[in-house]
């Protein structure tokens, strides 16, 4: 059901001439993800990390897709410096609808977007932001099926050089995943196989 769902948004980008974008968000704070490391038999390494507090980096991305051109991602983010009363730690729907058009200007033709059913994706204000903007239509994935999102694949790309080193403020954070997802957009045959792993068919019907 979940492979026709998409398949069918993949026939609707097509229709449009259009490009089909799948998004997805993370964060990363200063703790970093755990991993594995080399160590003297019996001794636990032990890395010291500076996690205290709520700062994080929150990133929102696009992978792209239309027959005939190259795959594309587009990211932004977001830091998180700490608590603020009433203020939302993550993305708002402001944030999100500057980075479709931020697509939008860089791939130069309509989107049809793919995304889950995160309330600020499904929220009154963010139905207003998509239809006040002609060139974009948007479907939402089924509940649980996260294995049909490519860009996924982009957080656990990103995450796994992470493990184990220790970054001591928000700002070395946010440039160390800056680089890395800078480099990740100069992969073409990463992204390709990201859309790959989804076992989707994006070949015109």
């Amino acid at each position: 059901m979940e492979g026709r769902a998409v398949a069918c948004h993949k026939k609707t980008a097509a229709d449009l001439g259009a490009w089909l974008c799948f998004e997805d968000e993370a964060g990363q704070g200063l703790r970093p993800p755990k991993g594995r490391t080399w160590g003297r038999r019996g001794h636990t390494p032990v890395v010291r990390v500076t996690a205290a507090g709520t700062k994080r980096v929150s990133m929102a991305a696009l992978i792209c897709t239309k027959s005939g051109h190259r795959s594309r991602m587009i990211y932004r983010i977001h830091l998180d410096r700490g608590p603020a009363k009433g203020r939302r730690k993550g993305f708002t729907e402001t944030d999100y609808a500057r980075l479709l058009d931020a697509g939008h200007q860089q791939l130069g033709g309509p989107i049809v977007l793919v995304w889950d059913n995160l309330n600020t994706h499904v929220s009154r204000t963010m139905r207003q932001l998509v239809d006040a903007r002609l060139w974009l239509t948007v479907y939402q994935l089924p509940p649980y099926a996260p294995e049909f999102n490519p860009v996924e694949g982009i957080w656990s790309h990103l995450k796994r050089p992470l493990a184990n080193l220790t970054k001591h403020s928000l700002d070395q954070l946010t440039a160390l995943v800056k680089t890395r997802l800078k480099r990740m957009q100069y992969r073409p045959g990463l992204i390709d196989g990201l859309i790959a792993k989804t076992g989707l068919d994006f070949q015109p019907p």
